[in-house]
């Protein structure tokens, strides 16, 4: 596969698992709208270098050949954030982290957090739409990005977590603000020219309607 078949083959695999995930509150509309589900998922996997897809699609594959579900992991290791005393109740229900993976995670979330109020400073518009940033936000009813990042990559194999990690590293010494391009990837696929051609029309036009990241009213 190329790398727009491999984002399209990760993303039909996410879907199909988010699909499946139960909430205790019913099924979320969110679980509805693939469109926008769509959109969230490539603007990330699209900024991704070709070896890191791979190594994740291979991840998902593996999941499901076990008949395991990485999205209702990724839910259920937020609340431990979230909701610490419901996740009590079902932790044994989820791989063992090793100490040396929390670590690296908390490494990693902390460098993408600093690019997301980085971004934030300078689109707050278009990061008005999405997620509070810092888990010191987060309740029952509001995940913030960082505790939903470090929900996703604790999902990840070593091997996956190994490579994203160090491309993350990579980036940042480079200067490079992978929120930004992530954000730019979201503005293009919305039929925007540009992330500041998206900015200036949510200044002028106000932010309802706008797109909101998927799992928005997807908190536990």
């Amino acid at each position: 596969m190329n790398k727009e078949e491999l984002v399209d083959a990760i993303v039909k695999l996410e879907w199909n698992a988010f699909d499946k995930v139960e909430n205790q509150g019913g099924r979320a509309e969110c679980q509805n709208d693939f469109n926008t589900f769509s959109v969230m998922r490539k603007s990330q996997y699209l900024a991704w270098p070709e070896n890191l897809l791979e190594s994740y699609y291979v991840d998902f594959v593996e999941a499901n050949d076990r008949n395991w579900n990485l999205i209702t992991e990724k839910y259920g290791r937020m609340m431990e954030f979230t909701v610490p005393e419901e996740y009590e109740a079902i932790k044994d229900q989820f791989p063992i982290c090793s100490e040396k993976k929390r670590a690296i995670v908390n490494q990693i979330a902390e460098i993408q957090v600093e690019w997301m109020e980085e971004f934030a400073s300078k689109y707050p518009n278009m990061a008005g739409n999405a997620r509070s940033i810092r888990s010191s936000t987060d309740t029952p009813y509001n995940t913030s990005y960082e505790t939903y990042l470090k929900g996703e990559l604790l999902t990840y194999s070593d091997r996956t977590l190994g490579l994203y990690g160090n491309w993350i590293v990579e980036l940042n010494k480079n200067g490079e603000n992978l929120a930004r391009k992530i954000m730019t990837n979201t503005a293009l696929l919305y039929g925007y020219a540009s992330l500041e051609a998206a900015e200036q029309a949510l200044e002028n036009e106000g932010t309802d309607g706008y797109y909101t990241t998927h799992e928005r009213e997807w908190e536990r």
